[in-house]
């Protein structure tokens, strides 16, 4: 296993942990309902800039996880953006994401960077994919 998954499972396992009390984060899409509730309620709070970077690290490796653990997906660092980027379908086909500046927009822009759907075209691009060699596309 490599330094960025056991990175990011670690961090993901934390937050479930950690937010235990808030909801069964269980790693499955259902779940992720519960994680777009939890960042509503964090929007609340009056948030620095390092606060809305560590909240979307954190809750960001969950969602990943939960991504990969569901539709698959082996993870890069984006050396340019600083941040890891989760990519399906190699080498046939790529699908693509950059969730800690979805979890960035949640937190900043509330429910129009709702989480579960952002999941969900993740689940939908892999299925086009699947059936359209060369195709490629980043989930923004």
């Amino acid at each position: 296993m490599g330094k960025l998954l056991e990175d990011i499972i670690s961090t993901a396992d934390s937050y479930a942990s950690k937010f235990s009390e808030v909801s069964n984060f269980d790693y499955s899409i259902h779940s992720l309902k519960a994680v777009d509730e939890h960042l509503e309620e964090m929007r609340r709070y009056e948030l620095s800039e390092e606060g809305i970077d560590n909240i979307s690290s954190l809750v960001g490796c969950y969602v990943f996880e939960t991504a990969r653990k569901n539709y698959g997906g082996e993870y890069r660092w984006a050396e340019e953006e600083q941040q890891p980027v989760l990519i399906a379908g190699l080498p046939d086909f790529s699908v693509s994401l950059r969730v800690w500046e979805k979890i960035r927009g949640r937190l900043i822009n509330g429910a129009d960077d709702n989480i579960p759907f952002y999941i969900e075209g993740y689940k939908e691009h892999i299925e086009k994919g699947k059936s359209k060699k060369g195709y490629n596309v980043r989930i923004i």
